[in-house]
């Protein structure tokens, strides 16, 4: 861990920023937390190379350590004006595209589970985009996905549509003006 990085205490875990030198270990806990889910569907898995480059963008990455070890991350997005921005399907104009913020991807171990980690990281990061200037707030989840879209939904944010994305998976789009 990255001492300059602390944000604060949470029940027991550390929760810090997390830079380029974390990929390698939230990449190992990515692969095990996916090869424990029921449906692969459930969750689309991303490479080391999107976590550098969205850390080259500007978007921000937060862990949970327990014991000193990577138990949860939570990434917040910053699509600015690319092809990927969520916006666009929501009807935000290319001037307002770089105030769009996406509560991208949240993995919590399974020995972590049930302390409230994902709200947790769902609270932050809308902060922290209405502290860089965020006006939008989008998401994605599958629709069987129960614990995401309930903790999106507890964060504020509304499905507005259900369709086929990332190679042919089924997702909810949530969005939220900040």
């Amino acid at each position: 861990m990255n001492g300059d990085q602390h944000i604060c205490f949470y029940k027991g875990f550390t929760i810090q920023r997390l830079g380029h030198q974390e990929v390698a270990a939230m990449q190992r806990l990515q692969k095990e937390v996916v090869l424990g889910l029921p449906d692969n569907t459930l969750f689309v898995s991303d490479g080391e190379d999107y976590f550098h480059t969205l850390l080259e963008e500007g978007g921000e990455i937060y862990g949970a350590y327990f014991e000193g070890k990577l138990t949860a991350y939570s990434v917040l997005a910053r699509p600015g004006t690319g092809e990927g921005n969520l916006g666009r399907e929501f009807g935000v104009t290319e001037e307002e595209l770089p105030k769009v913020w996406v509560l991208d991807s949240t993995v919590v171990h399974k020995s972590a589970r049930g302390q409230g980690l994902q709200r947790y990281f769902s609270d932050l990061r809308e902060q922290r985009a209405r502290q860089l200037g965020g006006l939008y707030l989008y998401s994605t989840a599958h629709p069987d996905n129960e614990a995401s879209v309930r903790n999106l939904q507890a964060a504020g944010l509304e499905v507005q549509f259900t369709r086929v994305m990332y190679g042919g998976v089924l997702r909810h789009c949530l969005a939220k003006r900040l």
